[in-house]
């Protein structure tokens, strides 16, 4: 009885299983796939045992490849990739060998993931690692992180990488960020859509007011009492919550006073990395050993110290030595491997010195940014920068910027003038122009939630209320919202001015605009 053959149009399905056995491929059959009709060749299995195995591989990728991509741009909650088939072979090594490499596949148990990622018209084969495995069982099964991580014994931070890193390689489509600017929010023109959604949001925790420095323009030397432990660790779980809720990754910015003060640093930082968030440090220069401490838990994100002026006039505003403290105190920092930022708060009397403190700074951080002083607290006895000389001052400040790669952009009145030399505008102080009670809250050790740190912006209080019902009360909102002045400008959702300058000015902040904008001196 003679056999027919899988016809010649079928090799192009099975690429690979065409070039292992070209004779299987001659006659004229064609309605069933490969890897069912190999038992009839006894043959060629005894000489490739992994054929049949190969040939599933192969179906599913020509599948998927002819199948009409539909990818959701989001999810409400995450779900599995729905072009991904997942396959249980019983040979190692077939991804590779599809891939050309010159590998002789061997007996072992092996999963196989084939997946169309959006934007893609090829399907990719590869081993699946036992993360991927993880991941797709907690989406299939909709399993929480915290009961995943009680019933494997190990973090949330543990759990929420391992589906973070699924979603980066495609097997899984996440929730997309709850964090946007609202429908009716100037659009601009030409405005970068990134710029009206986030995809994190920072809690800019103020865990203390102890401070060991005593700042000229330090905007609040209350007293609070610091927050205990455990009220701090339920901060940490709302953070968690909400930022789950909303599609966003967290990061804890740790501030103080100085933050490395509170009494139960080392266990916060420790509870706030085992939950998955990016930390950052807002502080002071600190010995060897505390920076030790933090890098065993948690590499941060960044240390951010400050830098007044040279040396004479920062050690006036910070106390004496100081400026040689923190000198010495970023070499420290970058040779543990941390990014550094140094920030200076500009005033009327350090306006002449910015330019020759940045350069002198190359090779020492890798960020240096500034933000105008707000005449709030102890800043009110100091002078503001003159409205007419700042606009020169940015210009300068643009210039040098070309030169100096550690010189950054913060202040969102560059966008102003970046617009007007027809340059792309940035993010702005926040990264989405002003972000206060958008993609960042301050908490101050009293349980007191403010939209900004740098003014008295009240919104709530955690002790009394869940972040998620103080992000969306009318306080909020109304900070989010702006200046009713701001509301046709062209770069707004990139700028908004500072609300804090304008608080310490008298300018009533919701209705009014950043007195240094140079809005109309531009005819913007």
């Amino acid at each position: 009885m003679s056999i027919s053959r899988f016809s010649k149009e079928s090799k192009g399905r099975y690429p690979v299983c065409f070039a292992l056995c070209p004779d299987l491929f001659t006659g004229t059959d064609k309605d069933f796939p490969l890897s069912d009709g190999l038992a009839r060749y006894p043959e060629a299995l005894a000489r490739y045992p992994y054929l049949i195995d190969l040939a599933r591989i192969e179906e599913a990728k020509s599948r998927l490849a002819a199948e009409q991509s539909s990818f959701p741009e989001s999810a409400s909650i995450p779900m599995i990739n729905p072009h991904l088939d997942l396959l249980k072979v019983k040979w190692r090594f077939l991804p590779r060998m599809l891939a050309g490499e010159a590998v002789v596949p061997e007996p072992g148990d092996e999963y196989v993931l084939i997946l169309k990622k959006s934007g893609a018209g090829v399907p990719e084969v590869r081993k699946a690692s036992p993360q991927d495995l993880l991941a797709l069982k907690l989406v299939a099964e909709q399993t929480h992180p915290r009961k995943a991580a009680a019933d494997g014994k190990v973090s949330l931070g543990a759990i929420d990488r391992t589906i973070l890193r699924a979603k980066r390689r495609g097997l899984i489509i996440g929730a997309g960020t709850r964090i946007k600017r609202p429908d009716d929010f100037p659009k601009g023109e030409q405005i970068d859509p990134d710029l009206f959604q986030s995809p994190t949001f920072t809690l800019q925790w103020h865990i203390t007011q102890a401070c060991d420095l005593n700042c000229r323009h330090c905007y609040d030397r209350s007293e609070r009492d610091p927050m205990p432990l455990d009220h701090a660790i339920g901060v940490l779980d709302d953070l968690y919550d909400f930022c789950r809720d909303h599609g966003v990754f967290g990061q804890v910015s740790f501030s103080g006073g100085n933050p490395l003060l509170y009494p139960y640093f080392d266990r916060l930082y420790t509870e706030a990395a085992e939950r998955g968030f990016m930390i950052a440090i807002l502080g002071n220069p600190m010995p060897k050993n505390r920076i030790e401490n933090m890098l065993g838990i948690q590499k941060p994100e960044f240390y951010q110290v400050s830098l007044e002026g040279l040396i004479q006039h920062n050690d006036f505003i910070r106390g004496r030595g100081h400026y040689e403290r923190t000198v010495d105190f970023l070499k420290l920092l970058g040779d543990m491997g941390i990014y550094r930022m140094v920030m200076l708060t500009l005033t009327a009397g350090n306006l002449d010195q910015v330019l020759e403190l940045a350069d002198g700074l190359r090779g020492l951080t890798e960020l240096f940014t500034f933000s105008r002083l707000a005449t709030v607290g102890r800043g009110a006895d100091l002078l503001p920068v003159p409205v007419d000389l700042f606009p020169g001052f940015l210009d300068q400040y643009m210039e040098a910027a070309r030169l100096n790669p550690v010189m950054g952009f913060k202040d969102n009145l560059f966008n102003p003038l970046l617009r007007r030399h027809n340059l792309p505008l940035f993010g702005g102080c926040a990264g989405h122009g002003c972000g206060a009670a958008f993609n960042f809250v301050s908490l101050l050790p009293d349980g007191q939630v403010h939209a900004c740190r740098k003014f008295p912006s009240l919104i709530g209080n955690l002790y009394t209320e869940k972040l998620n019902t103080l992000y969306y009360s009318p306080a909020a909102h109304r900070y989010r919202q702006g200046p009713e002045a701001c509301k046709d400008c062209p770069v707004r959702p990139a700028c908004g001015g500072c609300l804090a300058v304008s608080f310490g000015s008298g300018r009533d902040i919701f209705k009014e605009s950043d007195p240094y904008c140079p809005r109309q001196a531009m005819g913007l």
